[in-house]
């Protein structure tokens, strides 16, 4: 671990209103980071921020309208770090298609995460100095059955945060991606199936915060569960589909 010091940093979390996002608000608030909490609820945003121990503010967003992401960018302002944690997920198969549900998935997991991005990068490229961390999955690592959408918009920001660490890691704007596995929310309440290494918000929470303090580029969590999709990558075709299939 780093001596990375993130304490009276100015932070935005764009997907703050539940779940993961809401856990490292907190994380964050009780460490001494100044956050900024973004979501479509204004409602829960300020129940939120009345909740949090330290400075803190909140400022709605939808990132699928490109005015709604100008607006907040403009209110939010001078930010030192962005967390970007929007999601959505409707499970369903390619033999059960959704296209509406699939457009969703994208246009918020990853659509979204760009048109962000596409308003905080220029300044924080022409300043030098940010700091990035992009929420991804262990989903991402490799195609799922009956994951249409979800898992090809996490793989969509996993590469994003991969392009955007290899243009960067030489300046002073740092990019990092969590990638954790199943954790207890409202959109995995969807799921029908057992969910191994399940994880608390507050624990997946601790994860990527501990990944803010490092050098690291990247984290996938529950470790041991992250090894199987991580090794399921150098699987051959036949195999890897007869096991997951």
């Amino acid at each position: 671990m780093s001596d990375i010091k993130l304490s009276g940093k100015r932070y935005w979390l764009v997907g703050a209103s539940d779940g993961l996002g809401k856990a490292l608000a907190q994380v964050l608030s009780r460490a001494g980071i100044e956050v900024v909490v973004s979501a479509r609820s204004q409602d829960k945003l300020a129940a939120l921020v009345d909740e949090l121990p330290g400075k803190a503010s909140y400022q709605t967003i939808d990132v699928t309208d490109d005015a709604s992401v100008k607006t907040a960018v403009e209110a939010v302002g001078d930010i030192d770090g962005l967390i970007l944690l929007a999601g959505t997920y409707t499970p369903f198969s390619a033999r059960e298609w959704n296209a509406e549900q699939g457009i969703a998935m994208a246009d918020v997991n990853f659509t979204g995460f760009m048109r962000v991005l596409g308003q905080v990068m220029p300044q924080f490229v022409a300043k030098d100095s940010g700091h990035v961390v992009i929420t991804s999955s262990l989903a991402a690592f490799r195609g799922l059955p009956g994951s249409i959408g979800y898992t090809a918009s996490k793989a969509a920001t996993m590469s994003l945060a991969e392009s955007m660490h290899a243009d960067l890691r030489k300046t002073g704007v740092r990019v990092q991606v969590a990638n954790p596995g199943f954790i207890k929310t409202q959109l995995t309440d969807k799921n029908d199936f057992k969910m191994p290494f399940i994880m608390e918000p507050d624990t997946a929470a601790r994860e990527v915060f501990e990944l803010m303090l490092t050098d690291s580029f990247k984290k996938s969590f529950p470790t041991l569960y992250s090894l199987l999709y991580r090794g399921a990558q150098f699987l051959p075709d036949w195999l890897y589909y007869r096991i997951f299939a």
